[in-house]
């Protein structure tokens, strides 16, 4: 796949940042946040493998986060300066392995509720990769019978909050669920990386920043639990609330979060 393959959205007049979304969301999960920092930044928001006009996943072998990582080849400022990460949930896998490929050029990194759930397995916190399992194994077999309602029922009830599926009117959930079907290969992404957080620590950026809410997911809570204990020279900020979805709930509390982490 070539740099014109690859979708995405620009905004802004500064140092370069890139963003990666959540699964489900897409390159207009961050429109919050350009139109906030567009004054200060050349924001570039970049639609992973199924999302937008970005080609779905070929199919053909497992997907790894290295292999979307590499669509940001083609992005990057081509005057060769430094540019910044931000990515959320499993847009924060792909950021951190981005920030390994491209170390180089980086500048600072932020991560919202990352997901390398792989960490949990490595950590022994069976309680959490159980949860995370469960969700995985879900959408595994209910896509592979294509009943992407049911996955996505599941997907949203636990990312978002119960009963959040049910709120959702007639349309919005086929959305929903049309939406859900890259998220198929990307927990081959996340479960079968095998970088431990020790070697993160030593590789990614010192300027990398954590965000999170209090109210979180259990998994992604003890995600950046071991990561606080791996990697204490990082910065972690921590949102009285918004869960997991706080970037397009609570965008007053995590705008300005991500504008001092990013200055």
């Amino acid at each position: 796949m070539t740099a014109r393959d690859v979708d995405f959205i620009k905004q802004g007049d500064g140092p370069a940042v890139i963003l990666i979304h959540s699964s489900v969301a897409g390159a207009r999960q961050w429109l919050s946040l350009m139109n906030a920092l567009a004054d200060r930044f050349h924001l570039i928001s970049i639609n992973l493998f199924g999302y937008g006009g970005t080609a779905a996943w070929p199919n053909d072998r497992a997907q790894t986060l290295d292999d979307q990582a590499r669509l940001l080849y083609g992005l990057l400022p081509d005057d060769g300066s430094e540019f910044s990460l931000v990515g959320h949930s499993f847009g924060g896998s792909v950021s951190m392995k981005a920030a390994v490929l491209f170390r180089d050029r980086l500048r600072r990194l932020v991560l919202i509720d990352p997901n390398p759930f792989y960490l949990l397995q490595q950590a022994g916190r069976s309680g959490a990769i159980d949860e995370a399992m469960s969700l995985r194994n879900c959408i595994k077999e209910n896509g592979a019978k294509d009943d992407w309602r049911a996955a996505a029922a599941v997907f949203a009830d636990y990312w978002i909050g119960a009963g959040s599926w049910a709120s959702m009117p007639d349309d919005r959930q086929a959305k929903f669920a049309e939406a859900l079907k890259p998220n198929f290969h990307e927990w081959d992404a996340v479960m079968n990386e095998t970088v431990p957080l020790s070697e993160w620590a030593a590789t990614l950026p010192r300027d990398t920043t954590v965000i999170s809410a209090a109210d979180t997911v259990r998994s992604i809570r003890e995600i950046v639990d071991l990561m606080r204990r791996t990697c204490p020279h990082w910065d972690f900020e921590e949102l009285a609330e918004g869960g997991h979805m706080a970037l397009l709930t609570r965008p007053e509390l995590v705008n300005p979060t991500i504008a001092r982490a990013l200055s």
